[in-house]
């Protein structure tokens, strides 16, 4: 059944859309025309990854660092705040500010400890004025708490829509009882700032009595790819389910995702982690994978550099090590495709100012996917 932006009826009882039913398998084109060009080497888990302009763009590495890259030469940019490293956490999402041109603000997204204290970490946001190779004036915007030592689930990605707001992502931190369904505590999350990093007044649980008004939905398990539609406008998430259930939402204000009280996926032991797939007032995703794929970054292709994939959805697949493309037709996904199979684990995708689809690869670097001509 197709699913729907708006509220619909699915039975006696309102849920908000419909998973697909009959989901497509997975397929190898039978006639490759493509191929790949490696544009910098070298980072050993490149996460984000921003254009300035066609040859001059931002890679974050994990571990740390944040490089500038120019004509495939990278350099190491200074003043990167503080970055508590553990687990699945470190540097991760950057991206420019819609009017970068003018103010040279860019948004990180990395695991912190800004309190001082011996209780661990928690994902935060933050802005900061590139000069060259140098950050300046680098600002904290939001820190999620409280913190953990888990090193799971710190999420990150950061998107813009047209209206001057900040989206980014935090994980469930490993603590799926507590945190993906409490308003009053952070993780779990799709949070909306003012670019400024204030509240806007019309995110949906302003004036709740407790709850994190900077939250703008939630019951997420681990968002690792946002990117926002060229059509739309609106923000499409992907998010590691646990074993199976991975999932493509379009976030909506003050929706409730579901993690984990509804989930297509079971623990890792075998073990089922809720008998239930839809309730009433929880979202049904997108798109779910079952196998897990394993997705991080996502971009739509919205050019004519390559034959028949205008409009056509791509996600990164982390365990297949593959970049995933989903045809989507009449608002389903009609067909699944495997680019540059065994590739790496592709950590992000996004579509340069050229129009090419650029893949973040581990081990390996930043690649460019160019068509056979």
């Amino acid at each position: 059944m197709k699913r729907f932006i708006s509220l619909v009826f699915c039975s006696i009882f309102f849920t908000i859309g419909c998973a697909q039913d009959n989901p497509p398998q997975i397929e190898t084109p039978t006639e490759i025309n493509y191929s790949y060009e490696t544009v910098v080497e070298g980072i050993d888990i490149p996460w984000g990854l921003a254009f300035i302009q066609k040859n001059d763009f931002l890679v974050t590495e994990k571990s740390g660092i944040l490089y500038r890259v120019r004509n495939g030469e990278k350099s190491t940019i200074t003043g990167i705040p503080a970055i508590y490293s553990r687990g699945q956490g470190g540097l991760l999402d950057v991206a420019l500010h819609p009017d970068f041109d003018t103010n040279s603000i860019i948004y990180m997204t990395l695991s912190a400890n800004t309190e001082g204290d011996d209780l661990g970490g928690n994902t935060a946001l933050y802005s900061a004025k590139l000069n060259d190779l140098n950050l300046e004036d680098v600002s904290l915007l939001y820190k999620a708490t409280p913190n953990t030592k888990k090193g799971q689930h710190w999420g990150s990605r950061i998107v813009f829509d047209k209206q001057g707001h900040v989206y980014f992502s935090i994980g469930d931190r490993g603590n799926r009882d507590e945190n993906p369904q409490d308003l009053t505590r952070d993780g779990g999350k799709v949070y909306r700032l003012n670019l400024d990093g204030s509240i806007p007044s019309d995110n949906p649980f302003v004036g709740k009595d407790g709850a994190k008004e900077a939250v703008f939905s939630y019951g997420h398990r681990n968002p690792q790819g946002m990117t926002i539609h060229p059509k739309t406008g609106q923000v499409w998430e992907n998010e590691h389910g646990p074993q199976g259930g991975d999932e493509i939402n379009i976030i909506q204000s003050g929706v409730n995702y579901g993690w984990p009280v509804i989930t297509y996926g079971i623990n890792y032991s075998g073990t089922p982690i809720t008998d239930k797939t839809d309730m009433p007032n929880m979202a049904q995703p997108y798109y779910y994978w079952v196998p897990s794929i394993g997705p991080s970054g996502m971009a739509f292709s919205t050019s004519d550099v390559y034959q028949d994939w205008k409009d056509d959805l791509f996600v990164g697949s982390l365990k297949f090590e593959y970049l995933e493309r989903l045809v989507i037709k009449n608002d389903k996904v009609v067909k699944r495709e495997k680019v540059l199979d065994k590739i790496g684990r592709v950590r992000n995708v996004i579509e340069g100012p050229d129009g090419h689809l650029y893949i973040a690869v581990e081990g390996k670097g930043i690649l460019k996917i160019v068509p056979n001509k």
